[in-house]
């Protein structure tokens, strides 16, 4: 296949953070004096950034989305991997695309420097063109300003970019940007109607897709 530029959605998508995610809003919750919420219940929150995030964790009680920011981020920033892991095929298969002449670039809603920090943790941030987070670019997903910016600093067109993760957030985003787009059915997010032009149970098998 002719040189794609593949960028990839996070949470979801390359690792399942849900276990750090649930711990950190638990954390915050319990400075509140906030019972704790289950994996299952943090997991439906997740996918609209940070701040929806702490909103919705917080919606059953009086503590504003605000005074949540104030703590949320630290809590998540000091322990962004003890429960986090890339999923089946991931690090093998980002070597594997980029040795296939393909370029990969990574698009979330998490923070920018705690995406590139979780990457570097498993050893994968050298393989990426770009990595895009939330404070990087204006407006998070399904707002097609990172895929615009990915696109700029890979020196890609439009007609050879993919948006591939697990989440409505990912497929509006590509079609607001007018590239295509691949869900990955194993993450914990929802199409809502959207229509990928592609779509994978496993990693392996949108490798097997592009190599």
């Amino acid at each position: 296949m002719e040189s794609q530029l593949i960028i990839f959605d996070l949470d979801g998508t390359l690792i399942d953070a849900r276990g750090d995610l649930t711990s950190a809003v638990n954390r915050m919750r319990a400075h509140f004096g906030l019972g704790a919420l289950s994996l299952e219940t943090v997991s439906g929150y997740i996918g609209n950034g940070m701040v929806r995030l702490v909103e919705r964790s917080l919606q059953d009680s009086d503590v504003s989305t605000e005074e949540g920011m104030k703590i949320y981020p630290d809590l998540y920033r000091s322990d962004l991997t003890t429960h986090t892991a890339l999923y089946e095929g991931v690090a093998q298969g980002i070597p594997e695309l980029v040795q296939a002449g393909h370029r990969v670039a990574l698009m979330t809603n998490k923070p920018g420097d705690m995406s590139r920090a979780i990457l570097e943790h498993f050893n994968l941030s050298a393989y990426f063109s770009a990595i895009i987070g939330s404070g990087d670019v204006p407006n998070l997903k399904p707002e097609p300003d990172g895929v615009f910016r990915c696109l700029e600093i890979s020196a890609m067109e439009k007609c050879k970019a993919w948006m591939v993760g697990d989440h409505y957030t990912d497929l509006a985003a590509a079609e607001n940007a007018g590239i295509r787009s691949a869900l990955m059915e194993y993450g914990f997010g929802e199409a809502r109607g959207h229509k990928p032009d592609a779509q994978f149970s496993s990693f392996p098998e949108l490798v097997g897709y592009f190599v």
